[in-house]
């Protein structure tokens, strides 16, 4: 183990706690209308024409052919990515990937699979999916339309993924009941909300993911975008009422489908806490499985082998059978 002790931060990273008593940390209760919220959402999404329009990229690479692609979210909203072919082989499974509140500039080209199509999204304002008056500053994205569940900006983000995964079903019918989702930070807290209210999904990947553990998470210091909610609350104090309908951790409960959960000890961005809410929250540790990382959003001397046991484990839970 490798913890990191020597840091820029006036909080310690690990928040004091241990691996046992991270292990300990349950889920909050859901609101009452959690699940009606999210079904209803869920339905609506799913009756959307993306209306995906694929071009030439300007990015070239040995292994996969590479695209640009387009489609219509929730609300009209236009949505952009890219989207990776396997140059041998044929399509044999799906894969939507999310990407952290830094966004993305390019695909990840060395995600571990094959015969594989992947769509990697840009979430609605972020990245190629930016658009006024939405800011791309996490610190602002965060807090956009926060005071209206119906409106909030994370609950168009989870409709993003949705309609990702409805235009690699329109694309490759074939591959229906096999597309997997994986998502790190941001996208693991998104990847949390909407995993388990779209059974498209057979198969999840989440790393130090977010938004889990709402009550807790407006608590613990931090230097990722939970800061901004914090500092809206101290005028805002009922925005946990909105906040309870977007927990992750809340939602990781109800997921049913196997997961690869991978969570850290030390994460000055996402407390560990509130990641491992989210995997504790899994309810059935033999359909799951987490692995524990020595931090996150933070280099240390371990990190390459590390992620790169991650990377295998990856191979072997998205591999075609």
């Amino acid at each position: 183990m490798s913890i990191p002790t020597d840091y820029p931060f006036d909080f310690d990273p690990t928040y004091g706690l241990g691996l046992e008593q991270l292990r300990a940390i349950t889920p909050p209760q859901a609101p009452p209308d959690f699940d009606s919220f999210w079904r209803t959402r869920y339905v609506s999404a799913l009756a959307i024409d993306p209306q995906p329009k694929v071009s030439e990229s300007a990015s070239h690479h040995p292994n996969w052919l590479v695209h640009d692609i387009t489609y219509t979210s929730t609300d009209a909203f236009p949505i952009g990515g890219w989207l990776l072919l396997p140059r041998e082989g044929v399509v044999r499974r799906g894969m939507v990937i999310g990407h952290g509140y830094g966004g993305r500039d390019a695909p990840d080209f060395d995600v571990p699979v094959t015969e594989t199509a992947i769509l990697f999204l840009c979430f609605r304002g972020l990245s190629r999916s930016s658009r006024p008056p939405i800011s791309s500053d996490p610190a602002w994205h965060v807090l956009h339309d926060i005071d209206d569940p119906a409106r909030y900006i994370l609950g168009g983000c989870v409709e993003d993924l949705w309609l990702a995964v409805s235009v690699l079903t329109r694309l490759y019918p074939e591959i229906a009941g096999r597309i997997g989702y994986s998502g790190i930070s941001f996208g693991g807290g998104i990847g949390a909300l909407a995993i388990p209210f779209d059974k498209r999904i057979d198969r999840g990947h989440l790393v130090v993911p977010t938004f889990g553990n709402m009550p807790l998470w407006l608590t613990l210091p931090t230097v990722g975008s939970g800061h901004a909610v914090q500092h809206y609350q101290t005028t805002h104090p009922d925005v946990l009422k909105t906040l309870r309908l977007f927990d992750a951790a809340t939602a990781a409960t109800r997921i049913e489908t196997p997961m690869l959960m991978a969570v850290a000890r030390f994460d000055p961005a996402v407390a560990p806490p509130c990641q491992f809410s989210v995997a504790n929250a899994l309810s059935s540790p033999s359909h799951h499985e987490t692995v524990i990382l020595d931090a996150g959003h933070f280099d240390y001397p371990d990190s390459e082998e590390q992620h790169a046991l991650l990377s295998e484990k990856v191979r072997q839970f998205f591999r075609v059978t």
